[in-house]
């Protein structure tokens, strides 16, 4: 175990300097100091005080009308959204207090639900949103390449938005949802790349980067949990980019992405009419929230340690908020480090965000060991968490349990609370996740309620 408490007192250029020390393989460059420098310059950054600027800046009347244009009003709160520091709630009612009627926010409210609707996928298939949710809905005619090719690593395909779209998620981590899409697509439908290749390199770079949105999107981009696979022609990137990356680009006229959405289709998939998918059904998950495990009663827990998670790296956390006094840890879960790969841009948002936390312990190590050891120190007989859909840390909640319990000899486990988040909609409904559609219809009359109302 290493504390890394230490670095959260740095100046952002020192601690981008630290992290890619004690992180090399975050630098993602061939020029370490190229890496730190795009990495000090980073647009957005983590914290509470960055996130309400941000907030304080949406208009949800312009998103609508604009938000599939790359120039559009859209939020940009993905990044704090993703780490805890603002609630979908919080968004929520911001949205309806700065629309003139409900309706106005109806649009941003309902991309509020598809990240609320990834997370209750990601709670009930848990990794297996790295796997193909069904089959797929058609069949390409290529060959399958299992990682991203070097020429789109280092942004020279020839085509002038690819190359642009991969520089962006490199030196921003972040991407409109249209490039997201548009570089996705492209990377499946027309270089064969396996689309969990290119899930994880997204993954690895966006300051957003959550497995549940990330991997499901990928997965709603290639056909394997969608009706069809998602394809972008020419006329749909120039429409939305006002011809930016069109009109200089060498390839016009003759580009892979030449065509109707049929023409495409036709190009890229086979007639395989063998094809057969049932309805797609998926069970709701148990809810994460308000669990007591453990065999001690939590009513004779009084002494918690506060375990934040990478959903939750704010004093905003519910359970920050549900215990004040209590000391909090963030463990640093290298198995977490080795899978995801974060970049450094990552790192430091992430650091930034912790450092907002007053009395936080940053420690690297196996969280299950980091927990169970701060707890012992601390004298603390029980952990709070946040809620979470994250099935790496549902694993480490039972671990801990039974390592506690097994070490302390008496059957008495370290009890694990989780807290919920503030509500952004009535769930109690819903009987089936197998497609957006179906779920938002049972939850949006009540996510278009403010919280005050909502009950």
């Amino acid at each position: 175990m290493l504390d890394l408490s230490r670095l959260l007192d740095l100046p952002r250029p020192h601690l981008a300097a630290a992290l890619a020390g004690q992180f090399p393989e975050a630098v993602h460059s061939s020029e370490r100091a190229g890496a730190i420098a795009a990495a000090t310059s980073l647009w957005a950054r983590g914290g509470r005080v960055a996130a309400l600027e941000q907030l304080a800046s949406i208009d949800p009347e312009a998103y609508g009308r604009t938000r599939n244009h790359v120039s559009g009003a859209v939020t940009r709160l993905s990044p704090w959204l993703r780490h805890g520091v603002l609630s979908l709630a919080e968004v929520r009612d911001a949205a309806l207090s700065r629309a003139r009627r409900p309706e106005d926010a109806a649009k941003l409210i309902s991309e509020l639900g598809w990240r609320d609707y990834w997370q209750q996928v990601y709670a009930a298939v848990g990794d297996r949103i790295r796997e193909p949710i069904e089959l797929q809905a058609q069949t390409s005619r290529l060959a399958v390449l299992e990682q991203v090719p070097p020429d789109v690593l280092a942004a020279q395909t020839g085509m002038h938005c690819i190359d642009a779209f991969v520089e962006k998620l490199h030196h921003a981590g972040w991407l409109h949802n249209h490039e997201r899409m548009w570089l996705a697509s492209w990377l499946v439908h027309v270089r064969g790349v396996r689309w969990q290749a290119g899930a994880d390199w997204f993954l690895s770079h966006l300051i957003d980067g959550d497995p549940a949105s990330n991997h499901l999107s990928w997965q709603w981009v290639a056909g394997t949990f969608s009706s069809k696979p998602y394809l972008f022609n020419r006329e749909n990137l120039e429409t939305f980019t006002d011809g930016v990356h069109c009109q200089p680009c060498g390839l016009r006229g003759s580009c892979s992405v030449e065509g109707s959405y049929e023409e495409l289709a036709a190009r890229w998939f086979t007639a395989d009419s063998s094809i057969s998918r049932e309805p797609l059904r998926i069970r709701p998950p148990q809810n994460d929230a308000v669990r007591r495990t453990g065999t001690k009663p939590m009513a004779a827990a009084q002494r918690p340690l506060v375990w934040l998670t990478l959903d939750s790296v704010a004093a905003v956390s519910p359970a920050v908020a549900a215990h004040t006094e209590a000391p909090r840890v963030f463990p640093i879960d290298p198995d977490w480090l080795a899978t995801e790969r974060p970049s450094l841009n990552r790192l430091l948002f992430l650091f930034e965000c912790l450092a907002d936390v007053p009395r936080v312990e940053v420690i690297l190590g196996d969280p299950r060991q980091v927990m169970i050891e701060r707890a012992r120190t601390h004298g603390c007989d029980c952990l709070v968490r946040a809620e979470t859909s994250c099935p790496r840390i549902r694993r480490t909640t039972a671990a801990i349990e039974s390592a506690s319990a097994g070490a302390q000899g008496d059957g008495a486990s370290l009890p694990v609370e989780t807290v919920p988040w503030p509500r952004f909609c009535d769930r109690s409904r819903v009987r089936d996740l197998g497609r957006f559609s179906r779920y938002w219809q049972q939850v949006v009359h009540s996510a278009m309620k403010p919280t005050h109302a909502s009950g």
